[in-house]
């Protein structure tokens, strides 16, 4: 089973490395998610909004292709819906803070060796650290 998890990482990672690139390549645009789909929220229905939505489409039906030929992922969910709206809201809020997500300055940023994108990348993971050992060891 661990053979079949790393093989499913390492198609999965080159599937985004795949998509980050042909986006850049083809429209000129950085394929970070929270971009995007604010793009998609703002924009009316022009040629901007449509490969937004296309680029969202494909990130859904990949997910539900995988489920559908592996199995759903056994999910144990460890948090009230309210507090998981919160988080939620948290990211948004942190992304536009930020300028970017973690896909935008995480794949594609460093790819093109921003500095910018260094920064915040190291930023996410310590915050990341940060909180796993606070909510493990400290509350």
């Amino acid at each position: 089973m661990a053979e079949a998890n790393l093989y499913g990482g390492l198609i999965g990672g080159l599937l985004i490395g795949l998509a980050a690139t042909l986006l850049l390549l083809v429209n000129g645009r950085i394929a970070g998610i929270s971009g995007i789909l604010a793009g998609l929220i703002t924009a009316k229905f022009t040629t901007d909004w449509f490969w937004r939505a296309a680029f969202v489409i494909g990130l859904v039906c990949g997910a539900a292709l995988y489920g559908w030929f592996r199995g759903a992922i056994p999910l144990q969910q460890q948090a009230s819906n309210s507090l998981l709206l919160f988080a939620g809201l948290l990211v948004g809020f942190g992304t536009r803070l930020g300028s970017g997500c973690t896909s935008g300055h995480g794949v594609c940023g460093l790819a093109r060796r921003s500095p910018r994108s260094l920064a915040a990348t190291a930023t996410f993971i310590a915050c990341g650290i940060l909180t796993v050992f606070l909510m493990r060891h400290v509350f």
